[in-house]
């Protein structure tokens, strides 16, 4: 089925998607009970626009004794409603429905059955005639908005929360009363557009009294919000003004946008509801029905101002006072609760639409997101407390020390290298570059390396309570910052993900520490070479020992010496004795030259790996989730404009 587009703005079907989709980006964030408001207002308008769209659902609304069950028989073409003195007179809502002759005529409920169920409404007639003018009309009465009874109010809000058209009834004498301007008139102010205010009973008063009263029924329709809504005075008794309020529902049938504009309207509201739940913080709920000063002082209308209307109507002021301050004290949430219980709305009940007009009025435009990049503003503070705390110097001084002391082990002179290594590697020290824990270790398990291999935790000293009160502070400036700007509820949000993975960081930073130094063991392929020569220079100068060793030998035992090369003067016994020593003395000395300069640019390159491998760290456990939840909230605030357009 395709929806109707309104010219100047996204189709229903898209503001329906969009309100879905803010729905879903609200949960956890906002108060439940306005997302499940909203929830509940896409679920209806999904269910509705899956029934008859050819039904057109107008409800009589009123309160007691304005009349409208007399307007609603007067319509109907028949007595369907009763009719009394006794109050109150209507205790459930009945139907009349139109169907027409292309429908069947006369069967009660026919085409219009399964919209009907979907409202619990099973009081169910025929009109009486069949016109063709509004042929798809459903006209509810409902039972008074302000009976004493409470099951009569819970159903009319029921009600007035899923109907296509509202018509509200009023009279001369409470058309005034704060208990229906406070409590539906005002809250429904987006609902304009399927609203209907008829003043009843014009017969018992004089014409100048009637453009007085309609006049200022207008005036109180345009403070409440309702401007433009339109205002018919009507006669159930003498059927003045029957004629136009047929027409009009004629032409609201007939036009078949009803439906999609309180569906449309529904979504505004639920949309203002989940907005004004982030740009304000959580208020109690009002009382059902409360009215507020300001509307109780004006229920006297025109009344106070022309003393030569009917007594009645003065009286009547006087009782109107009495019935909503009544009315402020009895018809409270707490009494809804107490009947209904914390239940989930089921589908055809009602949900929050009234009162979240209550608090449309409240919504504001939402902010942009305070910060636009995190990383490139707030992450080098963070990195920089995360490297004290890690020990990050500490480990890059092991690194230089380590690998000039493996240098040595490596390229020294092998008659002193020896002695090198009964001193720590200081690199080994921190347990950097050692073997792994074993998996399910003593509270030690092991990690993945950037290269491969198993990771344990090094031995680093743990940071000091000032370096981890360093870290928390630049986590909270991080949140902080980024929250900067935002409606409360999204900037706890924010300020929440920068701490959530916080008791993880210290594991993680640790494990990035020790992956990432322990590539500063990796031997240079120079010091194999410089350790061969040197055992080459040692086994040459060996092979000086042992020759003159062995001419010593002969010379002890008195035996001919054979001839001995000489190297110029020097015999080369001496020769390869004395340079092997200085040569490998001076190829140590050499070796270890260059391995200082080594250590200084492997701690430079270590230093670098580091601080990329603490970014990585800060940005996945602080960095991203706060970046996450800007972007949730961006996506939150443009699906409310989508469906608030």
């Amino acid at each position: 089925m395709k929806l109707l587009r309104r010219k100047e703005g996204p189709s229903l079907d898209s503001r329906l998607e969009a309100l879905a989709e803010a729905v879903t980006l609200a949960e956890g964030r906002l108060p439940g009970e306005a997302v499940t408001g909203a929830r509940a207002v896409a679920e209806r308008a999904g269910a509705r626009r899956g029934l008859s769209v050819e039904h057109t659902v107008a409800a009589l609304a009123g309160a007691t004794g304005s009349g409208k069950s007399s307007l609603f028989n007067a319509l109907a073409g028949k007595d369907v409603a009763a009719v009394g003195v006794t109050r109150p007179t209507t205790s459930a809502a009945q139907a009349v429905v139109w169907e027409g002759a292309a429908r069947g005529g006369a069967v009660p409920g026919g085409g219009a059955g399964p919209l009907l169920d979907w409202l619990d409404v099973f009081g169910r007639h025929p009109a009486a005639d069949a016109s063709p003018d509004i042929s798809g009309l459903i006209l509810l009465d409902l039972p008074d908005h302000d009976s004493i009874q409470l099951a009569h109010r819970l159903e009319v809000d029921r009600l007035v929360e899923l109907v296509d058209l509202l018509v509200w009834v009023v009279d001369p004498q409470k058309y005034a009363d704060a208990a229906l301007h406070e409590r539906y008139l005002r809250p429904l102010a987006a609902h304009r557009d399927v609203m209907v205010v008829v003043l009843n009973q014009v017969d018992r008063l004089p014409p100048a009294a009637v453009d007085r009263c309609l006049r200022d029924l207008r005036r109180l329709l345009d403070e409440d919000g309702l401007r433009g809504v339109p205002v018919l005075a009507a006669s159930a008794r003498t059927g003045s003004g029957l004629g136009d309020l047929r027409s009009l529902l004629g032409s609201r049938v007939a036009d078949r946008r009803s439906w999609s504009a309180r569906l449309s309207a529904d979504v505004t509201t639920a949309a203002d509801l989940l907005a004004t739940a982030s740009t304000h913080p959580a208020s109690p709920a009002s009382p059902v029905g409360q009215a507020s000063p300001a509307g109780l002082a004006r229920q006297a209308g025109p009344a106070a101002e022309n003393g030569h209307l009917a007594p009645a109507t003065a009286e009547a002021t006087r009782d109107v006072s009495r019935s909503s301050r009544a009315e402020a004290t009895e018809g409270t949430a707490r009494e809804v609760e107490a009947v209904e219980g914390p239940s989930t709305p089921r589908a055809g009940t009602a949900v929050p639409v009234l009162a979240a007009g209550r608090e449309a009025v409240r919504a504001a435009p939402l902010p942009d997101a305070g910060a636009d990049d995190v990383s490139a503003r707030l992450g080098r503070r963070l990195t920089a407390a995360l490297e004290q705390a890690a020990g990050v110097p500490l480990v890059l001084e092991a690194v230089a020390r380590g690998h000039r002391h493996r240098a040595v082990v490596a390229t020294g002179w092998p008659v002193t290298r020896w002695v090198r290594r009964l001193r720590p590697d200081p690199l080994r020290r921190l347990r950097i570059g050692a073997a792994p824990l074993p998996a399910g270790g003593a509270g030690e398990g092991t990690g993945a390396g950037p290269d491969g291999p198993a990771v344990g935790r090094t031995s680093v000293p743990a940071a000091s309570v000032v370096q981890q009160a360093q870290v928390d502070t630049a986590i909270r400036d991080v949140g902080d910052a980024a929250a900067s700007g935002m409606p409360g509820p999204w900037a706890a949000a924010v300020r929440q993900a920068a701490r959530a993975r916080s008791r993880e960081l210290a594991d993680a930073v640790d494990r990035a520490v020790g992956a990432t130094s322990s590539r500063a063991t990796r031997r240079p392929h120079w010091w194999r070479a410089v350790g061969g020569l040197q055992w080459m220079i040692f086994m040459a100068m060996m092979a000086g020992v042992v020759w003159l060793g062995a001419l010593f030998g002969l010379d002890y035992l008195q035996l001919p010496e054979p001839p001995v090369p000489t190297l110029g003067e020097v015999p080369w016994p001496t020769v390869l004795l004395v340079g092997g020593a200085l040569a490998g003395v001076l190829l140590a000395l050499l070796a270890r030259f260059a391995a200082w300069a080594g250590g200084r640019r492997r701690a430079r390159r270590t230093a670098r790996a580091l601080r990329a491998a603490i970014d990585e760290v800060a940005a996945d456990h602080v960095l991203r989730p706060v970046e996450d939840e800007l972007d949730r909230y961006a996506r939150f605030r443009a699906a409310v404009e989508r469906a608030r357009a």
